[in-house]
């Protein structure tokens, strides 16, 4: 009984780190296309989109790898409001129509009206992928 109670107390441990580990990366918004535009207009913020499909490798790479990391989260969940969308699923078919989505992973750059400010194509190492966004925001920042 003792043993039992050991390796429960000693798996609750572990899964209670592995989450912790995950909610330090990016945080991505629940809800519909419109509900994270309307809180991206109301944050002042704009949008960071995912558009992925789910068979696609390096979009797993990039769930797995570099969106868990904690200077990643730190930098997108302050700066942005954070979505993702399967293209080819439900709303994610429309997202990947309307903005020429053809290619997997694709990262955009959307206003609160869902103006695309900026838009680039596969993944990358995390401090790599921080810079290309960081400059993608410059771009958008610099058109206002």
């Amino acid at each position: 009984m003792k043993k039992i109670m050991l390796l429960t107390a000693l798996l609750a441990f572990i899964g209670s780190v592995a989450l912790a580990q995950n909610d330090q990366g990016i945080k991505f918004e629940k809800g519909t296309f419109a509900e994270i535009l309307a809180k991206a207009k109301a944050q002042k913020k704009l949008v960071f989109m995912d558009v992925y499909a789910s068979w696609c490798g390096p979009c797993k790479r990039m769930a797995a790898e570099v969106f868990t990391q904690k200077k990643v989260g730190d930098y997108f969940n302050a700066t942005f409001v954070n979505a993702k969308f399967d293209a080819e699923v439900g709303e994610g078919r429309t997202i990947a129509a309307r903005y020429g989505v053809n290619a997997y992973p694709t990262f955009l750059l959307l206003n609160g009206d869902g103006k695309l400010v900026g838009k680039m194509v596969g993944g990358s190492p995390a401090d790599e992928f921080i810079r290309q966004v960081k400059e993608l925001k410059a771009k958008a920042d610099a058109q206002k």
